[in-house]
C-alpha cells in the first residue's frame, strides 16, 4: 500500500487542543522551528519578495529559490536541532571519473558546518580518489563479501564511506538498483529523529550553497529541462500497465531522479515503494520510461513533497542560465554518454 500520510499528523490536532486546554503545548518544539533570541537578522516582509516565480505549491509546500530565505537564520535554527545529514552517491563503472569533482565541491558548498556523512557506492573502490577533507573528516571502505558480510577499515566515525557494489552491463540496471541500495542502507542506520538524507547524482558538481534551506520531511527537485513546460510535455510513464503510470492530466511538476531527499524514514518509505513497484514491473516484463525517476514521479504525485527545490538545485551545465535562476547551486556536467554508459 502506498505511503499516503504521516501518522504523526493525525495526533497533532488533539495534542494541540489538549495543550491549549491546559495553557501548555506539550513538547511543542517538535512542531515548530526554534531560533536563538540573540540572533539579529533583516526584518522579513510579507509584502516584498520574489514576484517572478512561484514560491509555494497548491498544497502549501515552499518552493525554494534564491531570495526566499535567510541562510543565517536557518543555519542558526537547525544547529540548535543538532541534525545529521547523510548523502548517497553512485559511482559505478566509468562514472567514478566524476567522483573527485563531486566530493571536492561538496566540501565547499554542501551543508558546510553541519554533520555530513557521504556514502559512495562503486564497483571500483580502488579508483576512489583521495580528496582533501575538512578537519575531522576521514575516509573508510566497506567491501561486501559472501552475502551481507562486510570488512571495514578504520578509522572510526567516518564522514565518507565507500561501499563496494556489483557493476552491470546495462546502465538502466545500475539506475534501477539505486532504490534497493538506498533502502538497504537506511535500514542499517540507527534511528535518528533529526536525521536527513539526500540522494544525489555523481556526474554533477556544486557551484553554490546547498544547506539547511533544503531540509524537509520529503524533498523533491524540479527538473531543469521541464520546469517551464505544461504537464502534457513531461516524460511521465504513460503506459497503464506500469506501476509508474501517470494518466494525462495528472502530475504536478516533473521531478529529478538525480536529487531528492528528506527525513530518513520518509526517504526509506520512498525507496522501498519505488523498489517494490520497479521489481513488480520487471516481473511483468515492463521497464518504466525513465527507470527509478518515473517511479519517483509517481510516488511524489501521491505523496506530495513537503518542500520543493527550484532548478537551482540541479541545473545542467549545457543549459544557458535563465533570468529566474539567480544562482546555480548544483549542476550536471557535460558528458559523452557513449563513453561512460556500458550499453549507450
Amino acid at each position: 500500500m502506498m505511503h499516503l500520510i504521516n501518522s504523526k499528523a493525525l495526533i497533532l490536532l488533539p495534542a494541540l487542543m489538549l495543550g491549549l486546554a491546559n495553557d501548555v503545548i506539550p513538547e511543542s518544539h517538535k512542531f515548530h522551528l526554534m531560533a536563538s533570541d540573540q540572533l539579529l537578522y533583516e526584518q522579513p516582509s510579507i509584502l516584498r519578495g520574489r514576484s517572478d516565480v512561484v514560491t509555494v505549491t497548491p498544497w502549501l509546500a515552499p518552493v525554494v529559490w534564491e531570495g526566499t530565505f535567510d541562510p543565517r537564520l536557518l543555519d542558526s535554527v537547525y544547529r540548535l536541532e543538532n541534525i545529521t545529514v547523510t548523502a548517497t552517491v553512485f559511482a559505478v563503472g566509468k562514472y567514478v571519473m566524476f567522483l573527485k569533482s563531486f566530493l571536492e565541491t561538496a566540501e565547499r558548498h554542501f551543508f558546510v558546518g553541519f554533520k555530513v556523512h557521504i556514502y559512495v557506492f562503486t564497483d571500483r573502490a580502488d579508483e576512489v580518489p583521495r580528496v582533501r577533507m575538512a578537519a575531522g573528516r576521514q575516509v573508510t571502505r566497506e567491501e561486501r563479501k559472501r552475502g551481507d558480510a562486510r570488512r571495514s577499515v578504520p578509522p572510526p566515525k567516518p564522514t565518507l564511506t565507500v561501499r563496494s557494489v556489483a557493476g552491470s552491463e546495462r546502465w538502466q540496471e545500475i539506475s534501477a538498483r539505486r532504490m534497493e541500495l538506498i533502502q538497504s542502507l537506511l535500514e542499517e542506520l540507527p534511528p535518528a529523529p533529526r536525521g536527513y538524507v539526500f540522494c544525489l547524482d555523481v556526474d554533477s558538481r556544486f557551484h553554490g550553497r546547498w544547506g539547511s534551506e533544503s531540509l524537509g520531511a520529503l524533498v523533491a527537485v524540479t527538473h531543469p529541462g521541464y520546469y517551464r513546460d505544461p504537464r502534457s510535455r513531461f516524460p511521465y510513464e504513460r503506459r497503464p500497465a506500469s506501476r509508474a503510470y501517470l494518466a494525462p492530466g495528472q502530475g504536478d511538476f516533473y521531478y529529478c531522479g538525480g536529487a531528492f531527499g528528506g527525513l530518513l524514514q520518509e526517504v526509506h518509505q520512498l525507496a522501498k515503494t519505488c523498489r517494490h513497484n520497479f521489481e513488480a514491473d520487471t516481473q511483468d516484463g515492463i521497464e518504466a520510461a525513465w527507470q527509478e525517476e518515473s517511479h519517483l514521479n509517481r510516488y511524489m504525485w501521491i505523496n506530495k513533497p513537503t518542500k520543493v527545490l527550484s532548478p537551482e538545485y540541479l541545473w545542467q551545465d549545457f543549459k544557458p542560465q535563465t533570468p529566474e535562476v539567480h544562482i546555480i547551486r548544483f549542476s550536471g556536467v557535460v558528458k559523452n554518454y557513449a563513453e561512460i554508459r556500458p550499453n549507450a
